[in-house]
């Protein structure tokens, strides 16, 4: 594994809950963070069929555009009773003519679980995986998980996305209900940032 030795990194996303969650689990490191967004760089089009391919694709775009290492994130829920879907397909269900709408999502999420007639508890987790991306073309991939279940109704409004309707496994709340602090402990980002925190750590 590469060791990060600079001081500033693009973060690839135009996600702002997503950009405080990593620039949160970067701090100790004393690490300048800078968001996709803040740089008006444009979303680029995430043809990938996997989590890998997709968090590939939004690195190496920020890494050409602005010439400093870059860390995308690329995270999904699948859920067992939509046989492993959304997946990469997770951020399209909330897709509107005037941009992501996650009620809209997450009441689709709910109506075509009851349709399918699967029985509760409706298994699911979330998948993280960080891309870190080095202007010389080396590359570094770390993904984690987390376990959980679909609840309804939507619960809470902390977080982003599908948050409101995940219940962690062995936990009471919905990652709506918890906190920042709380879900960076447990979340599936934090699962993959303890794997990506050895490139930024000395020891």
């Amino acid at each position: 594994m590469r060791h990060f030795s600079g001081d500033r990194l693009l973060v690839a996303t135009h996600n702002a809950g997503k950009l405080e969650e990593i620039a949160d689990m970067l701090t100790p490191f004393g690490i300048t963070v800078l968001g996709a967004a803040d740089k008006g760089l444009p979303e680029p089009d995430e043809t990938g069929t996997t989590f890998v391919e997709n968090a590939r694709i939004k690195a190496h775009a920020a890494v050409k555009a602005i010439g400093v290492p870059a860390l995308a994130d690329d995270s999904a829920i699948q859920i067992d009773a939509h046989g492993g879907a959304h997946g990469v397909y997770t951020a399209d269900w909330a897709e509107t003519p005037n941009g992501r709408d996650f009620i809209m999502a997450m009441t689709r999420t709910y109506d075509t679980l009851v349709e399918t007639g699967a029985p509760a508890p409706w298994t699911a987790r979330f998948c993280c995986t960080f891309f870190l991306a080095w202007p010389d073309g080396h590359d570094e991939v770390f993904e984690g998980r987390m376990e959980g279940q679909i609840v309804w109704p939507m619960r809470g409004e902390q977080g982003h996305g599908y948050d409101p309707i995940f219940q962690p496994r062995g936990k009471d709340l919905t990652f709506g209900e918890m906190d920042r602090a709380q879900k960076n402990r447990i979340s599936h980002r934090a699962d993959a940032f303890r794997k990506l925190a050895a490139a930024f750590s000395d020891g």
